[in-house]
């Protein structure tokens, strides 16, 4: 999956695992960049009494880099607070939360956002509330509602929101690790011959789940760095965006129940760019390291992005289905596809009209061309598809992430940078056999765009 539970430590700790990261032109308000950061994958919706919320002790943190090194040049900090209003009550609420100063409500989160630029934090914002967690129809009845009052309009042009979301990945993770299985690309021979057939239908495993997520929507100006032009085929108009959580070093226990206290200075423990990055492409004894580093460190990755493994298991997996990848991959040649994709951006030349290229500096970061106008008819390929408003220029809520990186990896996308290497015919249509569609919870036509967070008492539905 994106990035749920994928590395060894992490998946210890998921209020501080970066789960899923999105970044694009807003399309409803096309002179803004809308950045969204999930944590706490795989919520159960009915997980009460104790329901989900962001950590206290975790630093959350979106880094915007604008001139290619790597760095974070613009970073926008989530900090958390809770506050218990009844210390006699086991309930997370006594009665209806119709607003977010409700005393029916016993365990409120708060935040701050500060924005560190140039070298100097400002404080955009102190104490905004997170809304509830949807409990169900009796306890949080009107839940748009609680999310329109959690989104907030600052005076410094951000909008802003941070709390419970639907999780919007779509991936069917039981197949996929049950030895790489493709529900809807099983090789079948009738009379001597390859066919292509579905077998089962394929279940999207995050589906009904939620997540927490802190959504800015910021004006394009305060992420790009200055310049005179910001056109499609300019270096300024890109900028590489990733997120982190960080604790402090040290952890002390409190003594017969008494309160934890944490001190020293803070360290990464998660980070996300890129989808899949660090659950596909890094080996597992590697994982918790990655995890740990800044994006201008990868290049102690870029070995297993030029030979990924995957690359190698597909004609294992699926024998006499790639037999051209195959060759490639077994003559050890260096993917400089999938270098320019995840590590440098693709540079201009190789796709007409296109480019969202960095500079030379090797860094997995989510890379966004902001001139670059969202299109009125997504395309879930993205630029695979000829929609060059998706993924990998950035990446938006339904774009299917899964098949797309799967299918670079198959060999599509290698004559871009080697016009004499023929893709398999397989691998054009390599995939999971999932989409947007797949996800019950609908996606919102504007911020923050994931769709409202499916309740407790209705999940699992029940039998009709």
């Amino acid at each position: 999956m994106s990035s749920h539970r994928e590395a060894p430590e992490i998946a210890k700790d998921p209020v501080a695992d970066s789960s899923d990261l999105y970044a694009f032109v807003s399309p409803d308000k096309r002179d803004t960049v809308t950045l969204i950061a999930n944590y706490v994958p795989l919520q159960l919706p009915s997980g009460g009494p104790n329901f989900f919320e962001f950590g206290d002790d975790v630093r959350y943190e979106i880094h915007i880099d604008n001139d290619g090194d790597g760095r974070p040049d613009v970073t926008y900090r989530f900090e958390f607070t809770t506050e218990i209003t009844n210390p006699n009550s086991f309930l997370y609420n006594t009665g209806p939360i119709d607003s977010l100063d409700s005393k029916n409500w016993n365990r409120r989160q708060f935040y701050s956002l500060t924005r560190v630029a140039d070298g100097r934090e400002h404080r955009l914002a102190h104490k905004l509330p997170c809304p509830p967690c949807n409990v169900g129809p009796l306890s949080t009845p009107k839940y748009a509602d609680l999310v329109r009052q959690a989104t907030y309009s600052l005076s410094t042009g951000e909008r802003v929101f941070a709390g419970q979301r639907a999780d919007g990945f779509f991936v069917d993770l039981g197949a996929i690790f049950d030895l790489g299985t493709l529900r809807p690309f099983q090789q079948l021979h009738v009379a001597g011959k390859k066919i292509f057939k579905a077998e089962g239908e394929p279940v999207n495993a995050t589906d009904r789940m939620n997540v927490h997520s802190i959504a800015v929507q910021v004006p394009l100006e305060r992420v790009r760095r200055r310049a005179n032009r910001y056109g499609a085929a300019d270096r300024a108009s890109v900028i590489g965006v990733w997120t982190s959580a960080s604790r402090r070093q040290v952890r002390v226990l409190g003594d017969r129940g008494g309160a934890d206290t944490s001190t020293g200075p803070f360290t990464q423990v998660s980070r996300l760019g890129n989808p899949l990055f660090n659950e596909v492409i890094v080996p597992m004894s590697k994982k918790d390291l990655w995890n740990s580093l800044p994006p201008s460190e990868d290049k102690r990755f870029a070995q297993f992005v030029e030979q990924p493994e995957l690359a190698a298991l597909l004609p294992a997996l699926y024998p006499d289905v790639f037999p051209n990848l195959d060759k490639l991959t077994k003559a050890k040649k260096a993917r400089a596809d999938l270098v320019a994709i995840l590590l440098t951006g693709v540079p201009a030349g190789l796709i007409d009209g296109f480019t969202n290229a960095t500079g030379e500096v090797q860094a997995d970061m989510l890379r966004l061309n902001t001139a670059i106008s969202p299109t009125r008819r997504p395309d879930r390929f993205g630029v695979l598809g000829g929609d060059l408003a998706g993924f990998p220029n950035g990446r938006r809520v339904g774009d299917d992430v899964v098949s797309i990186a799967l299918r670079a990896i198959a060999g599509v996308t290698v004559p871009l940078v080697d016009k004499t290497f023929q893709p398999d015919a397989a691998a054009a249509a390599v995939t999971p056999g999932l989409s947007a569609a797949d996800v019950t919870a609908p996606f919102l036509g504007n911020f923050p765009y994931l769709g409202t967070p499916y309740d407790g008492f209705n999940n699992p539905p029940a039998a009709s």
